[in-house]
């Protein structure tokens, strides 16, 4: 608030509080000096939800006591913190390799979440796929081709076999197993899941399942299925 809002503020609560008037002139201008001080960087409204005359009222309708500067700086601060609690950061538009900009963009978003300029960003749920992705990174995505670069996806492949596997067996032309679901009775596999075998124990019985190659049955399907896929690609350019 700058000094014409603080004085407005004061002329409201003094119309719910006549002993907060101050008649004396020096008395006044001291008065305006402190709730400057103090309530400077306090906002006297904001579009989403804060009022400074609000949280006057509020005081005095909960208080028999004379308004205190403290007593609006108080909600103004549980406003910001509530605000922050909602709020959840969206991926900056900024590019991310320069982390200067991505750092600036950050806070400046967190920051007129705080002061009311801006309302909570809620984050957004699995369903929502690529499409809540910023236009600009989508861009960015197309441009690269992977949201892992190549490097980091080398260092992870004996970490993750089955999925080099698939990536390398895709990078090939062969059908990709994983794609679709696996109808061997004994698995059973959905698509994206690995394949699975049972272990027997020495008595014959059951001992639970472990991950193995694609099934011969699954492979086939899933070849069936890139041959229609290759299919529907070639046709308009034979018709």
């Amino acid at each position: 608030m700058d000094r014409r809002e603080i004085a407005a503020l004061l002329a409201y609560i003094g119309r719910l509080d006549p002993r907060s008037i101050r008649t004396d002139e020096g008395e006044a201008r001291d008065q305006l000096a402190q709730w400057n001080e103090l309530l400077g960087d306090v906002p006297i409204a904001t579009p989403h939800g804060w009022d400074a005359r609000v949280a006057a009222r509020q005081h005095y309708r909960t208080s028999p006591y004379q308004i205190q500067p403290a007593d609006v700086v108080r909600p103004w601060e549980s406003y910001r913190r509530n605000r922050l609690a909602l709020h959840s950061d969206p991926t900056p538009s900024a590019d991310p390799d320069d982390q200067a900009a991505w750092t600036a963009e950050l806070v400046g978003t967190r920051r007129a979440v705080a002061v009311g300029i801006a309302q909570p960003v809620q984050a957004r749920a699995i369903t929502t796929g690529r499409d809540g992705i910023n236009p600009r990174l989508k861009a960015r995505l197309r441009e690269v081709g992977s949201c892992i670069p190549p490097a980091a996806r080398a260092a992870l492949a004996p970490y993750r076999p089955a999925r080099a596997a698939r990536e390398a067996a895709v990078a090939q032309g062969l059908p990709d197993a994983l794609s679709v679901p696996c109808e061997w009775e004994g698995c059973l596999a959905q698509p994206g899941e690995p394949c699975r075998r049972r272990r027997i124990g020495p008595d014959g019985g059951a001992r639970g399942t472990s991950q193995c190659e694609p099934h011969p049955s699954r492979l086939d399907l899933a070849a069936v299925q890139q041959a229609g896929q290759t299919a529907q690609v070639q046709q308009p350019a034979v018709a």
